[in-house]
């Protein structure tokens, strides 16, 4: 009897690293990074810092300790950071930068991936007897609001906004390559505006661990010591830092695949009964949907797919809203069999009361 396949589709951090990766993890040439003697890592940031357009870069364990160290970088205890109430840093990161950087979040609405410039602008506190607004956190691409983009216009006004006001910018680009493959720009552009930008490699890499923090070689000093701080300085993780010089060097060009796979899932998903989805709005590698209720509760649909070997995640705890992300080792002919699952469990649910006359 064959085992039956699981396809993996609640994050891309669920990539497993590739044959070349696995070699030059073998072969990583060490030292104590700490003391800034590992090559590999000192390799691996040089080469960030470029890609992205930056002067330095600081090599860390993952996305939320390197937007801890862009925020409490720039910012000073009391200050307050605007941010958008979906944001990767306010939703899903345990409130740590608040919370250990004695600082306050300003939340505003943001539900296309960009708070608008008037809510922003409106968001910055005068002098006076208030805190003291330093810091503007954006996000490209932007998990909450199913992977949508932010365009290098847009980046540019709203950092343009915050430092003509004194603030800086900082930007949870965790998937910033998959912006960039969307938008068919460089990542340069997309960076060129924000004084901070923290990307991962264990997402749409697909290397096995870690994320960089890169800006201006004053605040990548400080976002050192930051580290340091928090328990997150490394030895000889050049290990693991060849692995994410392969994802970078080696894996950005297949990115269109991964946002072909999730445009097609989310096509089939628009074909199904029972499913809500706006198939448009899918752009990069995250797919979000709802299950319509009057067929079948959100977590029993989840469960109900995982038991067939599909595996999708919800948004925010309880939400209706659910996920589904590409990545590599994901292919088009799992995303056919990704949909008949999907079809299987919904029609095997109870169909929809009619409404009353």
């Amino acid at each position: 009897m064959t085992a039956q396949k699981t396809i993996e589709l609640r994050s891309d951090t669920f990539t497993l690293p590739t044959p070349a990766m696995r070699r030059a993890m073998a072969d990583a040439e060490v030292g104590d990074d700490q003391y800034g003697e590992d090559p590999t890592v000192n390799r691996l940031e040089r080469r960030s810092a470029e890609i992205v357009g930056k002067e330095a870069a600081v090599y860390v364990a993952s996305g939320m300790l390197g937007n801890l160290c862009g925020v409490l970088s720039q910012t000073e205890r009391g200050d307050e950071v605007i941010l958008g109430d979906l944001a990767h840093i306010y939703q899903n990161e345990m409130g740590a930068s608040f919370v250990l950087g004695s600082i306050q979040p300003r939340v505003i609405p943001n539900r296309a991936g960009l708070p608008t410039l008037e809510d922003i602008e409106g968001a910055i506190r005068p002098a006076g007897m208030y805190p003291h607004t330093s810091l503007l956190c954006l996000e490209n691409t932007h998990n909450n609001c199913g992977g949508s983009v932010i365009t290098v216009d847009e980046t540019k006004a709203a950092a343009d906004l915050a430092h003509r006001r004194g603030l800086r910018v900082h930007l949870d680009g965790a998937r910033i390559f998959n912006a960039a493959t969307a938008l068919g720009v460089d990542a340069r552009d997309l960076c060129a505006p924000v004084d901070t930008v923290q990307f991962c490699f264990s997402k749409g890499l697909a290397a096995p661990v870690g994320s960089i923090l890169c800006g201006s070689a004053d605040t990548v000093a400080k976002a050192r010591r930051v580290r340091k701080l928090l328990g997150g300085a490394m030895r000889q993780a050049g290990v693991i830092a060849a692995a994410a010089l392969v994802g970078l060097e080696e894996m950005r060009e297949r990115l269109g695949d991964d946002h072909r796979n999730a445009q097609s899932f989310a096509k089939g998903l628009a074909a199904i009964r029972g499913i809500r989805i706006d198939a448009d709005r899918v752009v990069t590698n995250i797919v979000s949907f709802e299950v319509d209720p009057s067929w079948m509760e959100p977590g029993a649909f989840v469960k109900g797919c995982a038991a067939q070997g599909l595996r999708i995640s919800r948004y925010l705890g309880n939400s209706p809203r659910l996920r589904a992300v590409t990545h590599h080792g994901v292919e088009a002919r799992d995303i056919d069999d990704a949909l008949a699952v999907v079809a299987a469990v919904l029609s095997q649910a109870r169909a929809p009361v009619a409404a009353a006359d």
